[in-house]
C-alpha cells in the first residue's frame, strides 16, 4: 500500500452514511473529526497548523531560516465537507494529494525557497447553511460577516450558533487583509466533475475557467387545505406551479446549452393528506457565459410567475448567491503546463463546478488541476477515480509545487501574475 493509499483509507469511514455517501457538513461531528485528522497529518510532517478567523485550516512548511510571517507562499489544498450523500473524492482528494505532494518533494530532496501551505477551506459545498464556499468567501470579503452569522440550517441553527458550539468566536469572522501578502499562488487539485478527461483518455488536466453559476430561491406561496375534502377548483396549490417550473428549467437549459436544476425542495406543512401552503425550491443554474446565465434564469423566473399567476398563488424569486465567470490567468496556467510538459500534451478544460479557487481568484493568482473521473459522476456515492490516476495527480501536483518553490526571487517578481 502506498502512502497515498494509506492516507486515503484513513478517512474513508468518516461521515459515511448507510447509503454509501457522505454527510460531512460544516461543523458537524464528521467535519470536526476531519479537522483533527488534518491537524494530525500536518503534525506528522512537522508542519505548523493555523485555523484562521473563518475556520479555514492552514498547514505550513516554512523554509529553514525564514524570518517573520509567511509571504508569497505556494498554497494548495481543497475542502473536506460534502454535499448530502456525496462522494469520497470531491474535496478530500485535493487535501490528501497536497500532503502527499509534500512527501514527494522531501523524497526528492527539494528544499523550498518560499513557504508552502496546505489548506482545507471551510464549508465549500454549502450543504448545511445554503451558501457555498463560506470560508473562502468570508476570507476574500465576498460574503459579509453579518450575513454569514445569520445563515440558518434546516433545524434553524445559525452559523453563529454552530461556530459557538464548536468553540469558535463568530464575532471574529471576516475578510483577511493579509491574504494577498501570504499567498503567492493557490493551486487546487480536484477530481473532475464530468467526463472530459475520460473522453480523451488522459489522467490529468489543467483548468481554463469556471462557468458563472448561482443559486436562486423560488418561494411558491398558496393555501394549506385538506387533500381529500377540498374541491380542485377551490385549491391554491403551489406544488403545481413548482412542478411546471421544473420542466421549464430543463427546457430553458436545453435552449441555452446550459444546465439548470431544482435539486433542493422544502414543502410546508409537508403532510401526505394536506395541500401545501408553501413550496421552497432552490434553482442551481450554470452557463458558459454570464449573459446566457442571466437570460436562462430570467426565462425560468418569468414562466414560473406565469404558472403562479394562473393558479392564483404567490411567487418570490431571490438570488442567494451568484458567482461570475472565472478565467484562470493564462500565465499561471502556462506555468502548470510547463511544469507538466514531461507528461506530454496536457488537456486544458473548463468546468461548470464551483470551487474555492474560483472565489480566491478575485484576490490572488489561482489555478486548478483535474484528475480523471471515468464515470463522470459527482455529488454521488458513485463518484470515482482510479488509484493509479490519484497517484499521478499527487505526482503532478508535486511537479508544479517544485517548479514554484525552487525559483529565485528575481524570477518570481519578473512575472505579472495578475494579468490574464
Amino acid at each position: 500500500m502506498t502512502a497515498f493509499d494509506s492516507m486515503w483509507a484513513s478517512i474513508l469511514d468518516v461521515g459515511r452514511a448507510t447509503t454509501g455517501g457522505y454527510r460531512r457538513f460544516a461543523w458537524n461531528d464528521a467535519d470536526l473529526t476531519l479537522r483533527e485528522w488534518f491537524t494530525g497529518a500536518a503534525t506528522d510532517r512537522g508542519m505548523s497548523v493555523d485555523e484562521d478567523r473563518n475556520g479555514n485550516l492552514w498547514a505550513w512548511w516554512i523554509p529553514a531560516g525564514w524570518e517573520g510571517d509567511p509571504t508569497d507562499a505556494f498554497v494548495t489544498g481543497s475542502h473536506l465537507d460534502s454535499v448530502p450523500d456525496g462522494g469520497a473524492y470531491d474535496g478530500p482528494l485535493g487535501v490528501v494529494s497536497s500532503f502527499i505532494a509534500i512527501d514527494i518533494l522531501r523524497e526528492r530532496g527539494i528544499v523550498p525557497t518560499k513557504p508552502i501551505a496546505v489548506t482545507a477551506f471551510s464549508d465549500e459545498e454549502g450543504a448545511r447553511f445554503g451558501v457555498a464556499c463560506v470560508g473562502s468567501q468570508l476570507t476574500t470579503g465576498a460574503l459579509t460577516p453579518e450575513r454569514a452569522r445569520g445563515l440558518r440550517d434546516a433545524d434553524g441553527i445559525t452559523l453563529a450558533e454552530a461556530l459557538t458550539k464548536s468553540g469558535r468566536d463568530p464575532s471574529h469572522i471576516g475578510a483577511d487583509p493579509t491574504l494577498t501578502d501570504r499567498v503567492g499562488v493557490y493551486v487546487e487539485l480536484h477530481v473532475e466533475q464530468g467526463r472530459g478527461l475520460d473522453l480523451v483518455d488522459q489522467p490529468i488536466a489543467v483548468a481554463s475557467s469556471i462557468w458563472p453559476h448561482g443559486r436562486w430561491l423560488f418561494s411558491f406561496t398558496g393555501e394549506a387545505n385538506h387533500a381529500g375534502a377540498t374541491r380542485l377548483v377551490d385549491r391554491r396549490d403551489p406544488m403545481l406551479a413548482f412542478a411546471s417550473s421544473v420542466h421549464t428549467a430543463r427546457s430553458a437549459a436545453t435552449l441555452h446549452d446550459a444546465v439548470a436544476t431544482f435539486g433542493k425542495v422544502r414543502v410546508l406543512p409537508n403532510g401526505a393528506n394536506a395541500i401545501p401552503s408553501e413550496v421552497l425550491a432552490w434553482l442551481d443554474a450554470r452557463a458558459a457565459d454570464e449573459p446566457t446565465l442571466n437570460a436562462m434564469v430570467e426565462q425560468i423566473s418569468a414562466e414560473a410567475r406565469e404558472f403562479a399567476d394562473a393558479d392564483g398563488i404567490g411567487l418570490a424569486v431571490e438570488a442567494e448567491s451568484i458567482t461570475p465567470i472565472v478565467e484562470f490567468p493564462a500565465d499561471t496556467r502556462q506555468r502548470l503546463q510547463t511544469a507538466l510538459s514531461h507528461l506530454g500534451d496536457i488537456p486544458v478544460l473548463p468546468t461548470a463546478a464551483g470551487h474555492d479557487a474560483g472565489i480566491l481568484s478575485a484576490r490572488v493568482p489561482t489555478a486548478m488541476l483535474f484528475v480523471r473521473n471515468p464515470t463522470g459522476v459527482s455529488h454521488s456515492p458513485l463518484e470515482f477515480a482510479e488509484a493509479e490516476d490519484c497517484h499521478r495527480g499527487a505526482e503532478a501536483l508535486a511537479d508544479v509545487m517544485a517548479e514554484w518553490v525552487q525559483e529565485s526571487s528575481a524570477d518570481r517578481h519578473s512575472n505579472d501574475f495578475f494579468t490574464s
